[in-house]
């Protein structure tokens, strides 16, 4: 038993190794894998089962298990796609011969459209900074960012002065698993920047933090809980009922675009997505939005 824990823990590693290292998954996204991992390894230890005899049963068992003890069906998709993901690389890697996840099935979710905001309703968010303050012009330029440029959070913290191209009008940007892509910047975010530019030339900047594009009070560079606590406040003091994150600010960028007429190939580049299946979600919220306009201004509808 205490060789199977001892080849069950170097599998493990190897596997981490191989996220680390093939996939360049970032430290947030493997302690994510590592927790998920972590309530398979347990399960299966308490069933004194081992991960190289592992079966589908094994699976669906620990599956029914999550929905029992109330996990929420979204997050219970998000450890089943781990245990996929670590149960491939068993595979690929000669641990075993065969795939028993490729069988597993997920919860089935309702469609969740995600909250969208206005250009105008953007504009309000961003009115309401005060500029007198030291961070407002430098949170001007986030929300702008964002909006134009449709970044996720973590590549906005991580954008460096390096990889903007301001007078061609794009920037380079880095997402999940460190892919690259070239993403076009609005006029509007580029004055923003160079508004934010004046005050950051006057700060003193912590050494290896000169390259990032937003710093705090001290110096170094932005974490992400600091934009949704700011996007939050903001969206208190501009009156936005809407439950929003900086996310909001993505989903609103491939929406205007999608409502602007661009294609959804486009859209999935600009957003970084790897299948076109996530980009999707947003011609449902052109359609819903359709739905309205057509109940507010067609003739049959109008009294």
């Amino acid at each position: 038993m205490e060789t199977d824990k001892k080849t069950e823990a170097n599998i493990v590693r190897a596997y981490q190794r191989y996220l680390k290292l093939q996939r360049g998954y970032s430290v947030h996204t493997l302690e994510a894998y590592r927790r998920d991992l972590e309530k398979l390894l347990l399960y299966l230890e308490q069933e004194e089962k081992h991960v190289l005899d592992v079966q589908l049963a094994d699976l669906q068992h620990f599956a029914a298990g999550l929905h029992d003890i109330g996990i929420h069906p979204r997050s219970q998709c998000r450890i089943l796609s781990g245990v996929r993901s670590f149960f491939r690389f068993l595979q690929l890697d000669g641990y075993r011969d065969d795939d028993p996840s490729e069988l597993l099935e997920s919860p089935v979710l309702g469609e969740h459209l995600p909250e969208v905001l206005s250009a105008d309703e953007v504009d309000a968010l961003e009115n309401s900074i005060d500029l007198s303050k030291w961070e407002g012009q430098r949170n001007r330029a986030i929300i702008e960012v964002l909006f134009s440029c449709g970044l996720r959070v973590s590549e906005l913290v991580n954008l460096k002065l390096s990889n903007l191209y301001l007078s061609e009008q794009y920037i380079r940007v880095f997402g999940k698993e460190s892919k690259e892509r070239l993403v076009p910047i609005s006029p509007k975010a580029i004055r923003e920047l160079q508004n934010w530019f004046v005050d950051r030339n006057l700060m003193k900047i912590k050494p290896g933090e000169e390259d990032y594009v937003f710093l705090n009070r001290r110096g170094a560079h932005l974490t992400r809980v600091m934009i949704l606590i700011m996007i939050k406040q903001q969206a208190a003091l501009a009156g936005i009922q809407k439950t929003i994150s900086p996310h909001t600010l993505r989903h609103s960028f491939a929406t205007a675009l999608l409502e602007g007429g661009a294609d959804l190939r486009a859209i999935q580049a600009m957003l970084g997505h790897e299948s076109i299946g996530t980009t999707e979600i947003y011609t449902h919220i052109d359609m819903s939005t359709l739905r309205q306009q057509i109940l507010e201004h067609h003739p049959r509808n109008m009294k």
